[in-house]
């Protein structure tokens, strides 16, 4: 379509043309004592434009003539930077490879042929950041080959690079590999001296969040690295389920560290709701509130939540950990001074009335009967808790009650039998 525009113009103009020059009659006449020139009207305009195009051509040679010295300027410019970009791209390809010795070299070719160009007048708009990764490259291969030393004086060339507004991705790039080199060597308290040196907005993305945490796994700061497993499950960093395990292991780490009742209520604070309903949370905290000697009832409303979602929702609590809630109870039954509970003796009364056949509520109503002194009515659950029974602790536990009840009311062979019973497990 664009061609036949332009043969329509063409044509257009060589009729306008055509009709112009056919007809015109005029002449221009220049007087030049003595003489006089008479010339043609068309003559006169052709040579004007002759003119015009020799004048142009002429214009455009000269111009061209003086450039000549800035386009070879430029043309060694590009050059330069054209080997400047292949020794980096080496140097990336290099790493890459594992051939750290060639990276480092490539990226020190970097920073020479930079230096040269600066010393011959000229400055690259991006020169800081090129200086910066040429340095991290060479950190980076010198961390593979074990070379601290030059490791840490290129991070420090880089550090100084960086430190103008335009390199603000490179300056976190350099804080990020040197938390995770810190992380390499072991040196937990740099690398999060590292992290910290991150504007608040870097520190929050996803690389920087898990080295936090290894860090702080690492230093044994249960707290900061709670809270950074924390932000990695809302980040959407790990799966469901590795975000639950994460967040587990930090809990139980935190609660297991407390040694004494005022930094297990602290640590008990600090957990959300979702981790103080994860059964394992819960039954670490109930456990280790009567090894520190706290209150039982601290124990036994920690634990009930547990209890009321193992009778609520029996598949959303596994065995084991039902068996564990129940060994707690039992436990803390053992503690308290005086007769149990009773808002807990209504409750274990209840759920085991609803649940007959259930093996375990039967344990726990026995073990609660026998702190009542209701000695027939323990030995009728306990005896009829055995056939359900699958965890070993427990089983020996109520054959061990059994003996014990049965040395009460003078029955020595019923309880040998027990106790033989007990130690076959």
């Amino acid at each position: 379509m664009r061609g036949t525009f332009w043969l329509l113009t063409l044509f257009c103009m060589a009729v306008a043309g055509a009709l112009f020059a056919g007809n015109n009659e005029g002449t221009i006449t220049v007087f030049w004592p003595p003489y006089r020139v008479d010339l043609s009207l068309n003559l006169v305009i052709l040579g004007l434009l002759a003119l015009f195009f020799v004048l142009h051509l002429a214009l455009r040679a000269l111009a061209a003539l003086f450039a000549m010295p800035g386009e070879a300027k430029r043309w060694r410019l590009q050059h330069k930077e054209r080997a400047m970009h292949v020794a980096l791209l080496d140097s990336l390809s290099n790493l890459l490879a594992g051939r750290f010795i060639r990276a480092r070299k490539a990226a020190e070719q970097v920073l020479a042929q930079e230096k040269f160009l600066s010393r011959g007048g000229e400055t690259l708009a991006y020169a800081p950041r090129l200086r910066a990764i040429s340095h991290l490259l060479v950190a980076e291969s010198a961390h593979a080959l074990q070379d601290k030393a030059v490791r840490d004086q290129h991070y420090q060339l880089a550090s100084e690079q960086v430190g103008k507004r335009d390199a603000q991705e490179a300056r976190d790039g350099v804080h990020l590999r040197a938390a995770h080199w810190a992380l390499h060597d072991r040196d937990a308290t740099t690398a999060l001296k590292r992290l910290d040196e991150l504007p608040s907005g870097t520190a929050r993305r996803t690389l920087a969040l898990r080295l936090r945490l290894r860090a702080a796994r690492m230093a044994r700061r249960t707290g900061v690295a709670l809270e950074t497993a924390r932000l990695l499950a809302k980040h959407g960093a790990f799966s469901a389920v590795a975000a639950q395990g994460v967040l587990r292991s930090q809990a139980l780490e935190l609660l297991t560290a407390a040694h004494d009742e005022a930094q297990l209520r602290k640590a008990w604070d600090q957990l959300e709701e979702t981790e103080r309903t994860m059964p394992e949370v819960a039954t670490v905290a109930a456990e280790r509130a009567l090894l520190l000697d706290a209150d039982v009832a601290l124990s036994r409303q920690w634990l009930l939540p547990i209890w009321e979602r193992m009778l609520g929702e029996p598949t959303a609590v596994s065995a084991v950990q039902r068996a564990r809630v129940v060994q707690v109870l039992e436990d803390g039954f053992a503690k308290a001074a005086g007769a149990p509970d009773a808002a807990w003796l209504t409750r274990i009364e209840a759920a085991q009335m609803s649940n007959p056949g259930d093996a375990l509520l039967q344990y726990l109503a026995g073990i609660s009967c026998m702190h009542l002194q209701l000695w027939g009515k323990a030995q009728q659950l306990l005896k009829h808790s055995l056939a359900g029974l699958k965890d070993e602790p427990l089983r020996r536990n109520a054959w061990r009650s059994l003996a014990d009840m049965a040395q009460r009311r003078g029955d020595e062979p019923a309880a040998a039998e027990a106790y033989r019973n007990a130690a076959k497990r």
